[in-house]
């Protein structure tokens, strides 16, 4: 059979995903005879389509998912999406509008049937993609946050939580869309580098006299709320306004008096040094209203315009009446100056929305108690954050949590089960049926009706049903004891983006502990953001992201994989590049070709085998390089896990082993080397099958003969072995030794195909003895030996402190040789001074490691060979 000159991806990609899916082999049940290892995808939200970010995440995932299949384990990796509620209502919204049809025109039901129809034709399209890239997830197991049981089990855990007083129903401050009207948490918020101004207005100090008005500056950028102003606030140690103590101030245009309080709260270095108080549109001067017990005027509707009690611009937008203000202060004398300043713009990440801080009654839940264990377990390391510099984020956040706003004002999404009387009083419950038996029990109205009920109208926050997520996906809830939960819980690696790690990371380990007083993970996985070459974070909005399915298209899924993890180690941003998916693709076509090279060869059974000393290399090279792959992986470091990975078959396998092996230009090859190289051939394909499935599980078939379910994907995972640290060293040199011989033929202009002299100039004649074979065939030497002297008229380097010489007479021009050789030997002279003025150095000496030093010694070593070298070189010419 001719195999193709150059792989094809496309050809390949959905005959084997297809093949995999029809074998079963992503699916997973409980065995007791097995060790389970499982993954839990972060759920993308219902309205997504696959970008960058998913593309590392998933492709992270699929390598650790693979890799535990490979090595025995029941592998288990849950897919699912999220109902994203503020996300995918907007969708809904503006959609329906395109109809001509206004949410505010339906009912919740009406509403929800189109919501549900709107799921079922896009909400599954980011997990077809995700196929494309060769996620290999349990597609049987998928799940979906709004599906009955999912919403069962967080209305289950909302009633329980309410019971035990975790939950309640209060006014504070939340972020408010005025576009979406809802409340939103602090990862919905995106923050925007703007340009601001900040305006100096003037507040008259009320006096009891009728002198000439005198004036406190006070500086604001949202002059729109200063009718919401309920005080003043100076640092009581400012001796600027130590006359104003226990006076008033008028508030400016409306001419309402308001106190002037005294915090040390103030900054007396900070813009004027005096503070408006506005604890209605502002958190911390909701917090110092709170402290000085001052009244909160609320001046804002939900959509943004100002309401009654504003008394001015009434029914305008924010931002309309902030224009308005400023002119009328001005024509007032009251604006004394405005100035530009830089700043952050908080903003809603679904509809745009510049965020508004407002009082609203919302329902909470407390989180200082279940913080605790939570706190503990990452602190104590049973469950590890990779890389762990994320601790002190954690233990920070962890520390200072507050309650967790969990009401949403949308449709779409769990609606909250508590169900309010008609005399405003209200009762939670799972269902409506036993809602009215707890209102007619607390009430003493018996004749209370299911139609006398009212249900809160508000949802839960996604995040209320995915930090359930370990547990509802195996029906925790539904059913405590199932085989599911108890043999694939506690799962074993999350990985996610350290963004989302208190959001939904530190709220899952609590609502671990909290409900099956557990864990829920092992290890967390954080991944760094993809970023263009300016740094800049990737979007479609900056229009710096390209399409991970165009992407595939033109360098096949595992160019793709490849490129993404070359250069993204836990926890650091990659800056992505697509030359990196480039050389993904080359890397490919350099596997193919080794496997056309090898398929190509015909085998005489009656030739022996000349190959032993790179045949015993190799092994050991391998096994060398698989102790490293393995600690790699046990220490979450997946990108330096596939660059050993990546040296280990272009370098050592392909560009050295192959062709020390390589029989002359249409010989035959001896069986017992043959047979040995598609065995180490084998080897490699494990290894590398978890970072690029598809083309190794294509040369893996047609390799050789395979069984029914003998396939790459459940192929054993190779074990490790002892190794000759000593041949893998000697090698090392030989190799060495044949880049510094095919240097010379460049720098000369000798071609490849005239074969040199090697002499060699070493104190013991045995160590490369058994490596001149090698030699010959990769360097085109026609003789290696030894001698004793330097050779007249010779190219000479070093390599390990031995010397070597290649005889030039009648090769080279000897005035442009001793040109080349002067300026080396002024370098290497230069790099000389350079070391031995590290090794003076005292501080340096007492300081640095013995590792480090003895690097040092042996450069100096090395250079004083060299230099010996070249200047016996030079006399030679």
């Amino acid at each position: 059979m001719s195999i193709s000159t150059k792989y094809n991806p496309k050809e390949v990609e959905k005959k084997w995903y297809d093949s995999w899916m029809q074998r079963g082999f992503f699916h997973s049940e409980p065995n007791p005879n097995k060790e389970p290892y499982t993954i839990v995808i972060p759920p993308p939200n219902v309205t997504g389509v696959l970008h960058m970010g998913h593309m590392l995440n998933n492709t992270i995932q699929d390598v650790l998912i693979r890799r535990a299949r490979m090595q025995g384990k029941e592998a288990c990796w849950v897919p699912g999406t999220d109902h994203a509620s503020i996300a995918t209502e907007a969708k809904v919204v503006a959609m329906l509008k395109e109809k001509g049809i206004n949410k505010s025109d339906l009912t919740r039901e009406e509403f929800l049937k189109y919501a549900w129809e709107w799921k079922e034709k896009y909400g599954g399209i980011i997990l077809e993609q995700l196929k494309k890239l060769g996620a290999s997830c349990d597609w049987d197991r998928t799940r979906f946050t709004m599906e009955d049981d999912l919403s069962a089990a967080v209305i289950e855990v909302f009633v329980d939580l309410y019971r035990k007083g975790q939950i309640y129903r209060g006014v504070r401050m939340v972020n408010w869309d005025p576009q979406g009207q809802t409340a939103l948490s602090d990862e919905e918020v995106i923050p925007k580098d703007t340009m601001a101004k900040m305006y100096h207005l003037n507040y008259e100090v009320v006096a009891n006299s009728a002198a000439e008005p005198t004036y406190i500056t006070v500086a604001t950028s949202r002059p729109e709320t200063i009718m919401a102003d309920v005080a003043v606030a100076v640092n009581p140690n400012d001796e600027r306004y130590k006359h104003l103590h226990g006076k008033s101030v008028r508030i400016p245009l409306l001419g309402k008096e308001i106190p002037v309080i005294l915090d040390e709260y103030v900054s007396i270095d900070f813009g004027t040094g005096a503070l408006k108080v506005t604890p209605a549109h502002d958190l911390n001067d909701y917090e110092l209203g709170q402290k000085h017990k001052l009244p909160t005027i609320d001046i804002l509707n939900n959509n943004g315009t100002l309401n009654e009690q504003a008394q001015l611009y009434v029914g305008q937008d924010r931002f309309a009446a902030r224009r308005n203000i400023v002119k009328d202060l001005q024509e007032a004398g009251l604006l004394v100056k405005v100035e530009e300043y830089a700043s952050v713009l908080q903003t809603s990440e679904r509809t745009g929305a510049v965020i508004e801080p407002r009082l609203s009654m919302q329902w909470w839940c407390k989180m200082d108690k279940m913080a605790g264990p939570a706190l503990e377990s990452v602190m104590n390391d049973e469950i590890r954050l990779h890389p762990p510099k994320f601790k002190n984020m954690y233990r920070s956040w962890m520390e200072n949590v507050r309650d967790w706003c969990v009401s949403r004002q949308l449709w779409w999404g769990q609606q909250i089960p508590a169900y309010y009387l008609p005399d405003g009083s209200y009762v939670v419950a799972t269902t409506a049926e036993e809602a009215l038996v707890l209102a007619r029990k607390e009430s003493g109205n018996e004749n209370l009706q299911l139609s006398d009920l009212r249900q809160d109208e508000d949802v839960l926050d996604t995040w209320f049903s995915s930090w359930l997520w370990p547990i509802s996906v195996f029906d925790g809830f539904k059913d405590p004891d199932n085989k599911d939960i108890l043999y694939y819980y506690p799962t074993n690696d999350l990985v996610t983006a350290p963004e989302i790690l208190f959001f939904w990371v530190a709220r899952m380990i609590m609502a671990g502990y909290e409900f099956r007083n557990e864990m829920p993970f092992k290890n967390v996985y954080l991944t760094g953001i993809v970023r263009d070459a300016q740094g800049r974070k990737m979007s479609k909005s900056l229009g710096n992201s390209p399409d991970p399915l165009d992407l595939i298209e033109q360098y096949g899924a595992d160019g793709v994989r490849a490129g993404m993890l070359f250069s993204s180690p836990a926890g650091n941003d990659l800056l992505f590049d697509e030359k990196l998916v480039e050389q993904g693709r080359n890397f490919s076509n350099k596997i193919w070709n080794a496997y056309r090279l090898i398929k190509g060869w015909e085998v005489d059974e009656n030739l022996p085998c000349p190959n032993e000393t790179a045949i015993k290399w190799f092994d050991s090279r391998f096994n060398e390089a698989f102790v490293q792959i393995e600690d790699h992986f046990s220490k979450f470091r997946i990108s330096d896990a596939l660059l050993t990975v990546y040296k280990l078959v272009w370098d050592d396998f392909c560009s050295n082993y192959l062709e020390m092996i390589k029989p002359a230009y249409q010989q035959p090859i001896d069986k017992q080397t043959l047979d040995t190289t598609v065995d180490f051939l084998e080897d490699v394909l494990k290894v590398l099958h978890p970072f690029m499935p598809f083309i190794t599980e294509e040369i893996w078939h047609d390799l050789k003969e395979r069984k029914e379910k003998e396939y790459l994907i459940v192929a054993p995972w190779p074990k490790k072995d002892k190794f000759d640290k000593h041949i893998v060293e000697q090698m090392e040199s030989v190799i060495n030794i044949v880049g510094s011989v095919r240097n010379i033929r460049n720098s000369k202009n000798i071609p490849n195909t005239k074969p040199l002299e090697l002499f060699i100039k070493v104190m013991s004649h045995d160590q490369y003895e058994p490596y001149f074979g090698v030699m010959r065939k990769l360097a085109n030497l026609s003789e290696v030996q030894y001698v004793e002297e330097n050779i007249e008229g010779a190219v000479s380097f070093i390599v390990s402190g031995d010397e070597f010489f290649i005889p030039m007479e009648g090769n080279i021009d000897v005035e442009a040789e001793r040109e080349r050789l002067t300026k080396e030997l002024e370098y290497t002279k230069g790099f000389l001074i350079s070391v031995d003025k590290k090794l003076s150095n005292e501080r340096f000496v007492s300081g640095a490691p013995e590792s480090v030093i003895a690097n040092e010694r042996k450069k100096k070593a090395d250079a004083e060979a060299k230099i010996n070298a070249i200047e016996q070189s030079l006399a030679s010419l």
